[in-house]
């Protein structure tokens, strides 16, 4: 990307907020009250015609323009600025007329219909041309106009639809494999094709990895879906490059959605390389769980992905949206809080999935910043004192968030372990991730993700919660980050396999073996509902379930022993000491509680201070930078609390001066600059 493309929306002097704009769903008399209520709530940024492609080339080559120039006017003169759409998630219903293959094809042959969004081959060559045409056309159009602040192509690739099995994107899988590997020979050897005579005499011969009698070659549905996920990088790629030629100087986004299980198909560490700005949409998934704590998690993510500098919310909801079994609406304080969540850990403002209710379509019971029942409802009202809190918070824009502690994570990693056929289908590698954020978020620790590969040493406790597959250069990192003098905590299954979904040469955890001290003869996966019990120092004793190891210490010591069952006597919990650092080794699946007593113990290997006086469900992070220093305290419970201050300084939101302890109201948030 050049060099002078800015790392945030152009416009925009403090934080943004807003939200996805749809004009197009209205009356024309219906936008100056739009732009009109805009200012009063305090609206800066709104994203616009995402899906408006059948409206702004309504048959073949018959471009309308003219609406797009007046909403993009009147935004201007309100003080508006724009996130312009390449509409291409939405072709229109004369491009599928024309281009029937066009049309994404399941793996049991399927081809899906028109009539909803998202539902494309992207190895279609009429489909490429069609966006590369239209993308083209609006660059050349508003590349100069006042209220452009930012480019977004596309919307949420990956959702619904993350991979195609039709000819076009076999011959394209064809040439990728071409491309990945030197000959068909490597490949045969990469995919492991002697078992069950697999082998390949020519590229020629391969399919993708379409339905079949029983489970297929694990190593080609895993390279499967690194192509469908390059597919659709390569097509993001070449319309940004369209936008960067024609609109030099504005930078080129598309929304991620990096910590919802819907969208795992899609590698972020490699499209986080390719974005000029990272954004992210994030809906709270109401299954009883602690929702703010997948919210925290899903912006520390969205962090990392940006390489620890700040990024944008570009989408969440005020309240309910439609598409989950039950769909509550948000509490009171609720929007506010969540909003300002993410802008503790690192975003550059908030805006919303939409601005006005749609009355019409799949999404009209999705809520909005200006509800169906307009200006006099709880939800406009709280957006309005959200405005005013966004702006209040001008000062942060371009802070940086401060991590304690890095948790490896690996988008391939997943794709792999969810491959069919392995020892337990109770063991969920997300589940996993999920509770070690959840154990370090109740510590008060503030988490960067990592790539198994990146540089660690900055880190005083990496945690690796389910990295199944494993380079041998991730293991060596992880050995010279111990070496170094870090601590390193391992969960039971990882450093299984190679990048090619092949077990590593020699005892199991390949990669492992050396930083851990240890090898596992074998796995003992518990049945459906059991148990297990671990005694360790002083007789404690911790419970787990799901899976169990028969682990060999080969330097490690042991901790935590195996009171039961098939393992019982057996090692279940270790600690190597290595160099000037120290690894840990869980083998079972710890209890919630048990799993905050092994990272206590890791933590203090790590020289962390425990944060004992921070109340449960009260997040304190801290964003530093040129423009100072800012404490975010944001209080999830219905009680009162306290948060011990480091340095006296002005509480923004409120104008008050604050010392020693600062007092945060239940389920509100405060946010201090902290003085010098």
């Amino acid at each position: 990307m050049p060099e002078t493309t800015p790392r945030a929306p152009r416009g925009p002097s403090g934080l943004a907020f807003g939200g996805d704009y749809n004009p197009e769903q209205w009356p024309r008399d219906v936008w100056d009250e739009d732009a009109r209520l805009m200012r009063e709530a305090g609206v800066n940024l709104v994203s616009v015609g995402i899906f408006a492609w059948s409206l702004l080339e309504p048959a073949p080559g018959a471009h309308e323009f003219g609406w797009l120039d007046d909403v993009l006017d009147l935004l201007h003169a309100n003080g508006v600025r724009v996130d312009l759409g390449t509409p291409t998630v939405a072709p229109p219903a004369w491009f599928y007329r024309a281009h029937p293959d066009a049309l994404p094809v399941t793996a049991d042959g399927t081809r899906f219909s028109f009539g909803s969004r998202g539902a494309i081959c992207h190895s279609n060559a009429d489909y490429r041309a069609a966006a590369a045409d239209i993308t083209t056309r609006l660059a050349e159009r508003y590349a100069d106009h006042p209220a452009l602040a930012m480019w977004h192509v596309h919307n949420e690739y990956g959702v619904p639809v993350s991979a195609c099995y039709c000819d076009s994107c076999a011959a394209h899988f064809r040439r990728w494999l071409a491309r990945t590997y030197d000959s068909v020979d490597a490949l045969n050897e990469a995919w492991g094709t002697a078992f069950w005579g697999q082998r390949y005499a020519s590229f020629a011969e391969i399919d993708p990895p379409r339905a079949t009698p029983t489970v297929g070659n694990p190593a080609q549905a895993l390279d499967y879906r690194r192509f469908a996920d390059a597919t659709l990088r390569e097509n993001f790629v070449m319309e940004r490059d369209i936008l960067h030629r024609l609109a030099p100087g504005v930078p080129v986004t598309t929304n991620f959605m990096t910590a919802l299980s819907q969208c795992d198909s899609v590698d972020y560490w490699a499209w986080g390389r390719e974005v000029d700005v990272v954004t992210n949409d994030h809906y709270l998934i109401t299954d009883g769980r602690r929702t703010h704590v997948n919210l925290a998690m899903a912006a520390d993510l969205t962090r990392s992905v940006a390489g620890g500098a700040p990024w944008l919310l570009l989408e969440h909801s005020t309240s309910g949206v439609n598409w989950q079994p039950r769909n509550p609406a948000k509490a009171p304080g609720q929007m506010a809080r969540n909003s300002l969540a993410h802008v503790a850990r690192g975003s550059e403002g908030a805006l919303f999935f939409q601005w006005r209710q749609s009355r019409r379509g799949a999404e009209k019971f999705h809520s909005a910043m200006l509800p169906h029942g307009g200006t006099d409802t709880r939800v406009w009202r709280e957006v309005v004192e959200l405005g005013a809190a966004v702006e209040a918070l001008g000062a942060v824009r371009g802070t940086r968030t401060e991590a304690d502690v890095a948790v490896l994570w690996d988008w391939q990693s997943w794709w792999a372990q969810n491959l069919q056929w392995h020892p337990s289908e109770d063991h969920d590698p997300r589940e996993r991730a999920d509770a070690f954020y959840e154990a370090l978020y109740d510590r008060h620790l503030t988490v960067d993700f990592a790539h198994p590969e990146a540089d660690l040493s900055a880190y005083p406790l990496v945690v690796v919660p389910a990295l199944y597959l494993m380079t041998e250069a991730a293991g060596a990192n992880l050995r010279d980050y111990v070496e170094n003098g870090g601590t390193l905590v391992v969960s039971y299954f990882s450093g299984i396999v190679d990048e090619h979904d092949a077990v590593h040469d020699g005892p199991v955890p390949g990669p492992l073996r050396d930083v851990l001290g240890l090898t596992v003869e074998e796995f003992n996966p518990l049945p459906a509902g059991g148990g297990v019990r671990l005694r360790g120092p002083g007789g404690a004793e911790l419970t787990g379930d799901v899976w169990t190891e028969f682990v060999v210490p080969r330097g490690a010591e042991t901790v935590w022993t195996y009171t039961d069952g098939l393992v019982a006597r057996r090692p279940a919990v270790t600690r190597n000491r290595l160099g000037r650092g120290t690894a840990w080794y869980l083998s079972t699946r710890l209890a919630p509680a048990a799993l905050d007593v092994l990272l206590g113990a890791a933590a203090e290997d790590a020289r962390i201070a425990p944060r004992a006086a921070l109340p449960r469900d009260v997040e304190v992070v801290r964003r530093s930078g040129d423009s100072g220093s800012y404490l975010f305290a944001v209080n999830h419970t219905a009680s009162d609390a306290k948060v011990p201050l480091e340095a006296p300084g002005t509480e923004l939101l409120t104008v008050e001066r604050a010392a020693g302890r600062l007092a945060v109201p239940a389920e509100a948030v405060r946010v201090v600059r902290l003085d010098g």
